[in-house]
């Protein structure tokens, strides 16, 4: 995904999530960023493709979904070709996703928890497994299993991401079964070892530490035993 030239990301303030663990507080919860205007976000998306990077990444753009589109055109009209890549934490309307259908490229939706007790209490939105489902299904329709070219660089297609959580690891096994038995068994998946306390997670008991390495060996296994494709974004 990243190759070479890099992903240029672009992160969008705030988040339709409340994750109480998000990995990215300070943009998520504190707003940390500056607003800028479709010119002005027309404009990086230019400069990332003048310096080489292989896509544009909007990292969490659910909630700003017009303003992007509204950015795309003037950018398109300046010349942006670079693939699109549409990085979120999964909680989407499919009616929003339908309005992306023939503009986004490469699909990055996390698939958080299945459990709704969980993302009720971890994230504020117990509907979350629902919606998660929903979405994932209405972006592969759109764009597939994922492509990767002959230099190593996604093209199109959908991949996901699940960070596995402690203590969790029931979750991971519901996620991995969904993907590959209601998505694809050719679906892509990057499992992430990277969660850390952060924010409000002190305020969980189950929260409060790191992932063992058992839990993340069991973790890549559960992807491995429903034939799921690993890799790293």
């Amino acid at each position: 995904m990243r190759g070479w030239g890099g992903s240029g990301t672009i992160f969008f303030t705030h988040c339709n999530l409340r994750c109480i663990f998000c990995q990215n507080w300070d943009i998520s919860w504190l707003g940390e960023g500056r607003p800028v205007d479709a010119e002005q976000l027309a404009s990086m998306m230019l400069a990332l493709q003048r310096s080489g990077c292989h896509n544009i990444n909007f990292v969490t753009p659910s909630h700003v979904v017009p303003q992007i589109l509204e950015a795309l055109v003037l950018a398109a009209e300046r010349g942006l070709r670079l693939p699109l890549v549409y990085n979120t934490g999964g909680y989407d309307r499919v009616e929003t996703l339908r309005l992306l259908d023939g503009v986004i490229d490469i699909y990055m939706p996390d698939v958080k928890f299945l459990d709704s007790e969980r993302a009720r209490r971890w994230a504020a939105a117990p509907d979350y497994p629902d919606v998660v489902r929903a979405a994932v299904r209405e972006m592969h329709r759109q764009v597939g299993d994922l492509q990767i070219d002959r230099q190593g660089i996604a093209r199109r297609g959908l991949l996901v991401r699940h960070l596995v959580m402690p203590g969790a690891l029931e979750d991971t096994e519901q996620v991995m079964r969904f993907l590959a038995e209601e998505i694809s068994p050719n679906t892509f998946v990057n499992v992430m070892a990277q969660y850390h306390p952060e924010g409000r997670a002190w305020d969980d008991p189950q929260l409060a530490r790191r992932i063992r390495p058992e839990e993340y060996r069991q973790a890549l296994a559960a992807a491995r035993r429903y034939g799921l494709r690993l890799c790293r974004d």
